[in-house]
């Protein structure tokens, strides 16, 4: 547990981006603060076995960038040095089912590959006078008190010396070892019960390929943002994304849920560009130079844990990042989870140093689930319109299927009129800057479901023979969402 005169040593589970984050809020309030490792860092911006997703496409929303600045102030200016470039001003283009949407993208944010993002992250974090690493470290159970109560810190075994074990102390243990965490288990062998997670058997398949913008196309870096072109369940398309990152290099993602995977083969993926309800992404890389054949990722399932819902938890003891929950990579939402979740960490260590309280860690949980929450279930109620994706969970079915009918009504809504107020915050929604809320409400739902015969049919058939005012009924089925999780911490 964390006291006012408890605070020697921290250990954080896992360096990637959101250990790095946890260790940062650690170092002003822990004398030393422990990264272990299961990896050996690359010496430069490069993809580590750790983090097999970290070759595709990855964002920070402007909440996580917020948060990330704040952490690491200028950090932005190293990206720029390692030829990061910028969106400022450069064309945008949208398409899904319901139409297109083209604009000028008005925020300066940079765009990057994972492996650099991190490098950067990395490299200051280990500037930090009281944050040591040890990599190569495969940590392999927690350390408790006798009657399990209390962590005390970790058992890790070395990957080089024939896996010589060493046990390492700390006041505080934060799991952020992402998909390859092993919490669930280590708690059930402490005898905690552990609740099952909400899964998502999404069968998520994903191939990124990365061409060199050859010097006489450079001047389309300056034009170009991104092309985002929406797959589209009913016809079972791929999902194509189109961006620049550093080094005058393009990447380009094909994804789609349901277990029909997106070519590896370099051919048949081009074939698959052209084959793209708009032309505008073949078009744009068929004078590139293919950096190397596409690479593929492969997401079984997208997992929630409800480890907020255990009626025990061990004092000295968090989890944080992909640990704790992991989402569909398309919506680009888990390193700004993760950042928030950070945040959140870091005003509960304030409250907890002013004014102690007993089971401090539980509270934690319930504040960090609070975020996590609305990016799953957002996750789930777009991956569940594609064809061979299955839910299995707390959540209710009934209200799941008029979520999903109420938010394709919404796009269609945004899209066709178009309404760049709406458009607008659905992508706030996603991005995970406003509450759901702001689009999932009875004033709104009306709005939006008036505005179309399917939507009117639908609303009809919550009120046919219900006796309830159409309110009362739409509050009743629409998810409920709580506002504080979406208001950044502030120091």
């Amino acid at each position: 547990m964390v006291t006012k005169a408890n605070t020697s040593k921290a250990i954080v589970i896992g360096g990637g981006m959101a250990g790095l984050m946890t260790a940062r809020v650690l170092s002003e309030q822990f004398k030393e603060v422990l990264i272990v490792e299961n990896d050996a860092y690359p010496t430069g911006p490069d993809v580590r076995p750790g983090t097999p997703q970290a070759f595709h496409p990855h964002r920070f929303t402007a909440r996580g960038k917020a948060v990330i600045e704040r952490l690491f102030p200028g950090y932005e200016q190293d990206m720029i040095a390692n030829g990061c470039p910028s969106s400022l001003n450069k064309n945008a283009y949208f398409m899904n089912q319901y139409g297109t949407l083209e604009m000028k993208y008005d925020r300066d944010d940079l765009k990057f590959s994972r492996a650099l993002l991190e490098w950067v992250i990395r490299q200051r974090t280990a500037a930090i006078s009281n944050v040591k690493f040890l990599t190569k470290h495969q940590v392999t159970g927690l350390l408790t008190s006798p009657d399990g109560s209390t962590v005390l810190g970790v058992q890790a075994r070395d990957r080089e010396q024939s896996g010589k074990e060493k046990a390492l102390m700390a006041d505080l243990v934060i799991d952020t070892s992402g998909r390859s965490s092993k919490l669930s288990g280590w708690l059930t062998d402490l005898g905690y019960e552990v609740p099952q997670p909400d899964l998502l058997k999404v069968s998520l398949g994903y191939s990124t390929r990365r061409y060199k913008v050859p010097p006489h196309l450079t001047h389309l870096i300056d034009e170009w943002d991104v092309i985002n072109i929406q797959g589209q369940p009913a016809s079972g398309t791929y999902t194509s994304v189109f961006s620049f990152i550093e080094n005058d290099t393009a990447e380009v993602l094909l994804a789609r849920p349901g277990g029909n995977y997106p070519p590896t083969d370099a051919a048949e993926f081009e074939s698959a560009l052209e084959q793209l309800p708009s032309p505008k992404i073949a078009e744009l890389v068929r004078d590139f130079e293919p950096m190397a054949s596409p690479r593929p990722f492969r997401v079984p399932e997208l997992y929630c844990h409800r480890f907020e819902q255990m009626p025990q938890w061990p004092q000295g003891l968090l989890v944080l990042g992909d640990a704790y929950c992991i989402y569909d990579p398309i919506f680009g939402q888990g390193m700004t989870v993760a950042a928030i979740s950070v945040d959140i960490l870091e005003a509960c260590l304030r409250e907890q140093r002013a004014e102690e309280r007993a089971d401090w860690e539980r509270g934690v949980l319930h504040r960090i689930k609070e975020a996590i929450e609305p990016a799953f279930w957002l996750n789930c109620t777009a991956d569940l319109r594609w064809e061979g994706v299955e839910y299995h969970g707390t959540d209710s079915s009934k209200r799941n299927a008029f979520s999903r009918e109420y938010m394709e009504l919404f796009l269609r809504y945004a899209v066709s009129k178009p309404d760049w107020k709406f458009y607008g915050l659905y992508w706030a929604v996603n991005t995970l800057a406003v509450s759901p809320r702001n689009i999932f409400n009875p004033e709104t739902a009306v709005q939006v479901l008036t505005a179309s015969d399917e939507g009117r049919e639908l609303l009809s058939g919550l009120t046919a023979d219900n006796g309830k005012p159409v309110e009362t009924i739409l509050e009743e089925m629409l998810p409920r969402f709580p506002e504080s999780p979406f208001e950044l911490v502030r120091p």
